[in-house]
């Protein structure tokens, strides 16, 4: 498959010669009831999604998640890019956790629609979130340039773990998935090659080589240090870096 691409896009090779062995490995860290959601945008989805359909099986895949907002230039020569999307596979279709009455709720769009008490208690989100960007000005904002939005993330792991699990982010930029992890009350590790990523995340998360959440610097010998961020409980994880970021439990090239 990887080669009857490469004729038609020499420039997939290099992409897939990054991005296949990540997903190979995050799919042997990945624990038997877990799930991997893997974050890109619109010009690389298709690429990933038939690797993960090779690594994990068609049968593994669960969701395709469109996350729309509205912010930012609008081209006025087409239609404006304002998606990204998330992919969701499972390790195992017959065990994998997911819980819905621990994902946050959506106002309805048509209140007028439904019940007094179903609209103000709200539904369940759909395979499309509407959520806006981390604000320019607001508190959340790190200054990392792909930060996500705490929310996204929040809904990714109340929805697939349990209090007390692992989550792993192996590219994990301004470190969103460790500050939802946290909040959350799970296990996390945090990995990514870009030193400014790993100044950001110590910084957000408190993170220091003797601290609850421990910095720790860790070379491979294939190529520069790499570091990695986890709470006092993450386990022996690794995780890979980033080339336009590949998001972990949430796994994705888009930078958490």
């Amino acid at each position: 498959m990887a080669g009857r691409l490469r004729a038609y896009d020499d420039a997939f090779g290099d992409y897939w010669d990054f991005l296949f062995p990540r997903l190979e490995h995050a799919w042997r860290l990945l624990a038997e009831d877990g799930t991997l959601y893997l974050h890109l945008d619109y010009r690389e989805v298709h690429y990933a999604k038939v690797m993960l359909d090779i690594i994990f099986g068609r049968d593994a895949f669960l969701n395709e998640i469109i996350w729309a907002y509205d912010y930012g230039a609008k081209a006025r020569s087409r239609w404006p890019s304002k998606h990204e999307t998330i992919l969701v596979y499972v390790k195992d279709r017959a065990r994998y956790h997911f819980d819905s009455s621990e994902v946050d709720r959506e106002p309805y769009m048509a209140p007028g629609l439904v019940t007094p008490e179903k609209a103000a208690r709200g539904k369940l989100p759909t395979d499309v979130w509407w959520h806006t960007i981390v604000s320019p000005t607001g508190k959340e904002k790190t200054g990392y340039p792909s930060q996500k939005p705490l929310g996204l993330l929040r809904r990714m792991i109340s929805a697939s773990t349990r209090p007390g699990d692992r989550v792993l982010d192996v590219f994990a930029g301004s470190g969103t998935t460790g500050a939802a992890a946290r909040e959350l009350g799970r296990r996390f590790l945090l990995v990514d090659s870009n030193p400014e990523a790993i100044e950001v995340m110590a910084s957000r998360l408190g993170a220091a080589e003797d601290g609850p959440v421990r910095l720790l610097r860790a070379a491979d010998g294939a190529g520069p240090p790499r570091d990695v961020s986890p709470s006092d409980r993450a386990g022996p994880f690794g995780r890979a870096p980033d080339a336009r970021r590949l998001g972990g439990l949430p796994l994705g090239p888009r930078g958490l």
